[in-house]
């Protein structure tokens, strides 16, 4: 059920970013940094581990899970302002995937610790019910759009007003 949630807008977007060109126009339009930093709400993983300690999600799910989170989210803000260099797409696209992975990571775990009957009930209800359904979903297409960016070597949108401040200040 946790993997549905997660797995079906993912499904979608890649369709409609496949065969709508405007639409994968506007999602390669985002500001990549803005994208990033979104990552950063990330760190709120610490509350899988907060509730692993009052043992109402199991561990094999919440100790990687959150702490993947905490990693990523620590981590956005100092990625998504070194990003505009570049000379560091590729570390910024190997940091996407990383995020990726934590994503896919802590998805697989839920299914695996659900399958073995390990108490997931507190991820199927409010507010937590958010982070399978939506959250989770949201923060992979982010990161599929920065890697899609990234690849196609497109720089922020405002660029120009970097070069703006750069000549008036020669």
């Amino acid at each position: 059920m946790i993997s549905c949630a997660a797995l079906t807008p993912m499904v979608l977007f890649l369709l409609w970013f496949t065969v709508s060109p405007g639409f994968r126009q506007f999602a390669l339009s985002l500001n990549m940094r803005t994208l990033t930093i979104v990552q950063s709400w990330r760190i709120a993983g610490f509350l899988f581990l907060a509730l692993y300690l009052y043992k109402v999600l199991p561990g094999l799910f919440a100790l990687p899970a959150g702490s993947g989170d905490i990693l990523v989210g620590a981590t956005a803000i100092p990625v998504a302002i070194k990003m505009t260099n570049p000379d560091h797409r590729k570390g910024f696209i190997r940091w996407q995937v990383l995020g990726i992975l934590d994503l896919v990571m802590a998805v697989t775990l839920a299914t695996i610790a659900r399958l073995q009957g390990m108490d997931m009930g507190a991820m199927t209800v409010l507010p937590l019910s958010l982070v399978p359904s939506f959250i989770v979903p949201l923060l992979m297409i982010l990161h599929i759009i920065c890697i899609a960016q990234a690849r196609q070597g497109h720089e922020r949108k405002y660029s120009h007003v970097k070069e703006k401040l750069a000549s008036s200040e020669a």
